[in-house]
């Protein structure tokens, strides 16, 4: 172990988990460039050659000109992969549900099965 003190372990770690993050943040803002509707075809290809020839420089720079646009596409991605819901909506809509379903099954509207079949569809699972 004295050949490779315990500091320069740490700053090999160091270096590695920044090259690690370097490379997440260039392929997170070349996803973004692609998903970006408001740039044309060449208004693309100029930010990737920007960001793939100089790449602190174009990262800094769409960082800074796209920064608002890119976590407002951000939430629209994930906001699509949820079906447009936010998070509490189908849960309000749940309950709304039962609560109907509820006055049905006293009104004697809903037989006992019937009931617990259309409980058991509202709830989501």
């Amino acid at each position: 172990m004295d050949d490779y003190p315990m500091f320069d372990v740490f700053l090999t770690m160091l270096i590695f988990f920044l090259w690690v993050i370097w490379f997440a943040i260039v392929i997170h803002i070349v996803v973004d460039i692609f998903r970006n509707e408001d740039l044309n075809g060449m208004r693309k290809a100029l930010w990737l050659l920007l960001v793939f020839v100089l790449p602190l420089l174009g990262v800094l720079l769409y960082v800074i000109s796209q920064g608002s646009g890119m976590s407002n596409r951000n939430v629209a991605t994930r906001m699509s992969a949820f079906g447009h819901d936010p998070m509490g909506s189908s849960a309000v809509a749940g309950a709304g549900e039962l609560e109907r379903l509820a006055a049905l099954h006293q009104s004697g509207a809903l037989t006992e099965a019937e009931y617990a079949r259309a409980k058991h569809h509202a709830l989501p699972m």
